[in-house]
């Protein structure tokens, strides 16, 4: 039986002009994310990741294409659209003058939720990623690892069903790493879909169900990491990666 399709990346093209020179980051990206999957999204540095993740976050537009959920267009209310969508940057930017509970109740009321349903969310969440004894600590006492406990959080506070990741484990230590491989892992369980952005080759073949190779602005493959593990040959999704690339290079 067909999967059902949730977002659809259709034709997204996105070109910058600067003083001058024109850089096409995308040229023409096309694929459908299905509901409850993770979708693990690798490329080297410039392939048109993180351009491609902001876009389906609505950080930026798209110079041209279109991005469907559940099959209408984005951009035709994407007011609503960014209620659905959560996004979690690389970077954790919380408010560091407001402790943690508070901006998770700050987020709360952003997406114009009550103040019952914003505590019952907070609390639920707080108990979730073991935050409770961090709620009146500010962000500057804690860990990049619980930083990033802290952002996921935020991210989810209004239930959405797509949660975009932009390199979350960036710069931790492996055991943090995989805590936050399973609170990842959690999510899907709860039929929230990820798109899922790293670096990391041995985070997407743990994690996710498809990875989309990108590479200058295209899609060079798209498949389950145990097809392409058989179709190239290799053990690890990282020697394929590494072969793509060869492959891209002597072309």
């Amino acid at each position: 039986m067909d999967r059902e399709i949730l977002l659809s990346i259709r034709n997204i093209k996105k070109t910058y002009h600067s003083r001058g020179k024109v850089t096409k980051a995308l040229k023409g990206v096309s694929f459908d994310m299905y509901k409850g999957e993770i979708l693990g999204l690798l490329g080297v540095n410039g392939a048109g990741k993180t351009t491609l993740s902001s876009i389906i976050a609505t950080l930026h537009p798209p110079s041209s294409g279109d991005i469907l959920y559940n099959g209408t267009s984005i951009y035709d209310d994407i007011y609503n659209y960014r209620f659905v969508m959560g996004y979690c940057p690389q970077k954790p930017n919380l408010n560091p003058l407001l402790t943690i509970k508070e901006n998770l109740m700050f987020a709360g009321r952003f997406y114009g939720l009550d103040e019952q349903t914003i505590e019952e969310r907070v609390n639920k969440l707080m108990k979730q990623y073991q935050l409770h004894k961090y709620a009146d600590s500010f962000i500057s006492d804690l860990s990049g690892g619980y930083k990033q406990r802290v952002s996921i959080a935020r991210t989810l506070i209004a239930n959405p069903k797509l949660v975009i990741f932009d390199e979350p484990t960036v710069g931790l230590d492996p055991h943090i790493r995989h805590n936050l491989w399973e609170f990842i892992k959690e999510l899907k369980r709860n039929s929230i879909s990820i798109l899922l952005t790293t670096h990391y080759l041995d985070e997407a073949e743990a994690l996710s169900d498809r990875v989309c190779v990108l590479d200058k602005g295209v899609v060079k493959v798209i498949d389950t990491p145990q097809n392409l593990k058989k179709k190239f040959n290799q053990d690890r999704l990282e020697n394929v990666f590494i072969s793509l690339i060869e492959e891209q290079a002597k072309e």
